[in-house]
């Protein structure tokens, strides 16, 4: 997860804000997920990023991909759920994007991801 810049950008968000302690939360949330079988897991990170709307973590990750020493400002533009929505109507597979995954194992493999997040490892989540 440390690896996408969507997830940076929420990680220093959260630091920013004081709201670091939703990180530990959440680790604890999916830790007690664990072990449950499968069909119970539920995704414990997508809600961190409620804390925030598209236009903050657009504006931090065009702050993080920015280098240094560039004048100009840099902006990242990019299509809300509800706009890939209206462009892809018979299309509801944004599990990428959404963190709506449509099956039990993406729950399972976004909550290690994010254990592993925390536990810097750089172990695979599935």
């Amino acid at each position: 997860m440390k690896d996408f810049v969507a997830f940076q950008a929420l990680v220093q968000l959260l630091h920013e804000s004081g709201r670091e302690h939703l990180l530990a939360e959440t680790y604890q949330r999916c830790k007690t997920t664990e072990h449950l079988p499968v069909e119970m897991v539920q995704n414990e990170v997508a809600p961190l990023y409620n804390h925030f709307g598209y236009g903050e973590i657009s504006a931090c990750i065009a702050k993080l991909v920015t280098p240094k020493g560039i004048k100009s400002e840099v902006q990242v533009i990019f299509q809300t759920l509800d706009g890939l929505h209206a462009a892809c109507p018979k299309n509801r597979g944004d599990w990428y994007f959404s963190g709506r995954y449509p099956t039990p194992g993406g729950n399972r493999v976004v909550n290690r991801a994010f254990m592993n997040f925390m536990e810097n490892s750089d172990d695979r989540a599935y």
